[in-house]
């Protein structure tokens, strides 16, 4: 459930989904005590949450604010964006997708596949990401057109995994995850999924792709030729 409010986009999700404030601007608004709104509206559901800064965010000093109210910081990521025609003429990213030999992809359609996603983040980038399994499970099967999702598979070991999601009145959709494991990266499997990613978007119409990217994703999509914006930062509040 999106929530607006004066210089605020907020995101409640019914299930186990993203929590947090998906857009702010508090320039001439008292910023500390639309903190405090905030913190006070997510406390409720007693679940982390998020807020997420971008670079360009108003007040300036909003990051000091928000770690005095007691948010913690995550990676720095940058914003990238790129016009799904430009890439599609790319010879670097063809979006009849070409993966490393012994390899395949596989669309994600139900349990078993969302666990596949969930073992290659949690070995990739570390911690529990159950509560990605839990959304994607609820998304695909409530609103199986706003987002899909897919595994690079070596045998039978998943290798990669990422989503799309599909902004629907929009010429928008995003990418998320499309982490490798350590022993296949260089070898063009996250190149793959992201062109695979890429043609569904085409093919649904979309006409832009954004993707809030890692230190170690982004000279990748970069060199693929997307273009970066500005930097976001999640700032997480736990209950």
């Amino acid at each position: 459930m999106v929530e607006r409010e004066p210089g605020i986009v907020r995101v409640v999700s019914a299930s186990d989904g993203w929590h947090g404030i998906s857009w702010c601007d508090l320039d001439g608004l008292d910023a500390d005590a639309v903190i405090a709104a905030q913190i006070q509206r997510f406390g409720r559901l007693g679940q982390p949450w998020e807020w997420k800064h971008y670079s360009h965010d108003r007040p300036a000093d909003l990051p000091e604010r928000l770690l005095a109210a007691g948010f913690e910081p995550d990676p720095v990521e940058g914003l990238l964006f790129a016009e799904i025609a430009d890439l599609a003429g790319r010879p670097d990213l063809p979006l009849d997708v070409r993966l490393p030999a012994g390899t395949r992809l596989e669309a994600v359609t139900d349990a078993a596949g969302v666990d596949l996603v969930v073992a290659v983040h949690d070995e990739v980038f570390g911690g529990d990401h159950s509560r990605i399994g839990k959304d994607l499970t609820a998304r695909l099967a409530e609103r199986p057109g706003s987002i899909a999702a897919a595994v690079v598979m070596a045998g039978d070991r998943p290798i990669c995994a990422g989503r799309i999601e599909f902004h629907g009145g929009t010429g928008f959709a995003s990418l998320w995850g499309g982490g490798t494991v350590a022993d296949w990266r260089g070898r063009g499997v996250f190149r793959a999924l992201v062109a695979h990613r890429a043609a569904l978007a085409a093919a649904a119409g979309y006409r832009y792709l954004q993707v809030d990217a890692s230190a170690d994703s982004r000279p990748i999509l970069r060199r693929l030729g997307f273009q970066q914006l500005a930097t976001t930062t999640p700032f997480v509040r736990n209950p």
